[in-house]
């Protein structure tokens, strides 16, 4: 006779299914850091970008410390930093998708360790003048414009198409446990043993990255095969572009986002000290609030398992220009922390969703050379943002850089949104004038195995893994 079961608990059943969502939903944002690599590539991260972070702060400090405060000084400072991300990205990514990029990130890592303890020297000796701060932001813009497009691309091999959305996002949410590290520890620095330490610390930051790069197995890379010498052209990669209106309609949002709205690293030190008049370690709390919204940005984003939609990158850059107005209009320092959470959380949602949405909608045999586009548009603006916030900042006041650069941002979010409309009902109209038979949908939405994720996400479209990417869990090498 089988014995009678004990009744369940009808409390504890409950107990252990409302804790299982937040098991599964722990180990969905998590599951890039089952592959060996990507743990090696993200811890390395961590410490580097942390110490760029304390670098940023101490080389902003240390501008206005030399030049009494100038604004102008500073936007020539972040002009010259990415004027070679403007003029070299580009030939970045050609790089990128014609070598190793294991090795390419190494030998950039190295050059940028070198660039930041030879200034830290120069400071800590007090033999650092103005001059030398735009010589070594020179170099260092050189060194990032082949080292970021090669480390924006560099993620698709360490963990393989799939979990690129997923790992991008968990990259996104360390280097912003990185911005709400780095400036508050800067500012503490700054306070008690000066710039010239930050910058030796942020120097020895760069070894981890190595360590972490020479430590990977290239065996289980995902690397797609390599173009021939003299294949690997810029052209190339430009044309793949003009055959996809998604992406280039993308793009082109994010330059109007980035040349004018996403110069925050350059106006909150203005804002701390001429408008709050506040010091470095108060500058260093404007900076990790803003952080604090991007790390929650990045967190979120790792839930994401598909292309983003338009309309998400378009509403997310409608909030971020709200919230950035909203916050050059701040009339305190407690006021501008609160919303500098919420800004810092659109502007990399923002950012992010359209990485994803370039990312996972290019070729991966062009992935590099878009990257590269993406990264020039994102940072190589910054000089010609940097001149936009000098000229407002000179004629209409510091806080005009924050609500200029917001509203317009908020308009050209508008604009995407109603071209997005317009092409919208032209699909429709072209599909149901088109025979059934036949249709001819875009590589980019014919991936069925998302389906179950989709029904779950309406923000997202389905993706592709086109031909030439190698199976995932193969490690194999073309």
């Amino acid at each position: 006779m089988t014995p009678a079961r004990t009744p369940r608990n009808p409390r504890r059943t409950a107990l252990r299914k409302s804790r299982r969502p937040p098991r599964r939903l722990l180990a969905t944002s998590l599951r890039s850091l089952t592959v060996r690599n990507f743990r090696l590539f993200a811890g390395g991260q961590i410490a580097s970008a942390t110490g760029t972070w304390m670098m940023v702060v101490a080389q902003d400090w240390l501008v206005l410390e030399l030049t009494g405060d100038s604004g102008t000084a500073l936007a020539t400072v972040t002009a010259l930093q990415f004027t070679p991300m403007l003029l070299l990205t580009l030939y970045g990514g050609r790089i990128a998708d014609r070598y190793d990029k294991r090795a390419l990130l190494t030998g950039a890592n190295v050059v940028s360790g070198v660039l930041a303890l030879l200034l830290g020297l120069l400071v800590t000796g007090g033999a650092a003048e103005l001059g030398h701060v735009y010589v070594f932001a020179l170099a260092l813009g050189v060194a990032n414009a082949v080292e970021v497009p090669a480390r924006l691309s560099f993620i698709a091999e360490l963990v393989g198409p799939d979990l690129v959305p997923n790992a991008s996002a968990l990259s996104g949410a360390y280097f912003n446990i990185a911005r709400v590290l780095g400036p508050s520890l800067a500012g503490l620095l700054i306070e008690a043993a000066g710039t010239g330490t930050v910058m030796l610390l942020n120097a020895a930051s760069y070894a981890a990255t190595v360590a972490g790069l020479r430590a990977m197995r290239p065996g289980e890379l995902h690397r797609p095969p390599r173009p021939a010498a003299g294949q690997a052209r810029v052209t190339e990669g430009l044309a793949h572009l003009r055959s996809r209106p998604d992406l280039v309609a993308t793009l082109a949002l994010l330059a109007a986002v980035s040349l004018f709205g996403l110069n925050l690293q350059l106006t909150l030190p203005l804002m701390a000290r001429t408008v709050f008049h506040t010091d470095a370690a108060a500058f260093g709390l404007l900076t990790a609030a803003l952080a604090a919204g991007s790390l929650l940005a990045a967190f979120t984003g790792t839930l994401r398992r598909g292309r983003p939609r338009a309309r998400l990158v378009i509403g997310w850059a409608c909030a971020f220009g709200a919230l950035a107005a909203a916050t050059g209009w701040a009339p305190n320092l407690a006021t501008a922390l609160v919303l500098l959470v919420p800004t810092g959380f659109a502007s990399l949602y923002f950012a992010q969703a359209a990485n994803h949405r370039v990312q996972l909608g290019s070729d991966p045999a062009y992935r590099g050379r878009v990257m590269a586009l993406y990264t020039l548009i994102l940072q190589g603006s910054a000089p010609l943002g940097a001149l936009f916030v000098g000229v407002v900042t000179q004629y209409l006041g510091t806080r005009s850089a924050l609500w200029a650069g917001g509203l317009i941002s908020l308009a050209a979010a508008l604009v995407a949104a109603a071209a997005d409309r317009s092409d919208t009902r032209a699909a429709a109209t072209t599909q149901a004038d088109r025979p059934q038979e036949h249709p001819h949908p875009h590589p980019a939405d014919l991936r069925t195995d998302l389906k179950t994720d989709l029904k779950t996400d309406p923000t997202t479209e389905p993706t592709t893994k086109p031909a030439s990417e190698p199976t995932p869990g193969t490690g194999s090498r073309p």
